[in-house]
This record gives C-alpha cells, structure tokens and sequence, in this order.
C-alpha cells in the first residue's frame, strides 16, 4: 500500500470540496452558502434575511466582516412583534 499513489490523504480530498467566493450566514440555525458579487460591500441571506458587511482578501475571496446593525435590528423588531401579536 506504501507505493499506491491513486489514495489521496485526507487534507488532499477535502481541497477538492473547497467552495472559493462563497462564506456561509453567521446565523446558527441558518448556516445558507452566501455568494456575494464581486466586490459587493453587503450581501443578505435569502433564507433568513440575516444582513452582513462583507471583506474581499482578493478579487475572488470574501469573507464576513458582520453583521449590519440597522437592518438586522429591524427584521429582530418585526419578529418580536409578529411574536406579540400572536398571543
């Protein structure tokens, strides 16, 4: 088995599952793949609505930087008081 160079190691078969331009919602009972476009500074989560501000470490790599306050303060407010009503 030394000499079968076919089997990859395991760090060599998870390279191959790598999603580069995408981050995933910070949100844990989300967790939705987001793609942000090029060099778009926000980007929102169609599953939840979550908003985050978003840091390119090149052209093709981005990462969340956090969430954006204002908006996400608004959909917390909006659930709260369809929670409310509710009752």
């Amino acid at each position: 088995m030394a000499g079968d160079t076919k089997e990859l190691s395991t760090s060599e078969s998870l390279r191959e599952t790598r999603t580069y331009g995408q981050c995933r919602c910070h949100k844990p009972s989300c967790m939705e793949r987001l793609k942000p476009e090029p060099e778009q500074q926000q980007v929102k989560c169609p599953e939840c609505g979550m908003e985050y501000r978003v840091f390119w470490m090149r052209p093709d790599f981005p990462r969340l930087r956090g969430p954006v306050w204002e908006a996400n303060r608004k959909l917390a407010e909006d659930i709260l008081q369809k929670q409310e009503e509710g009752k």
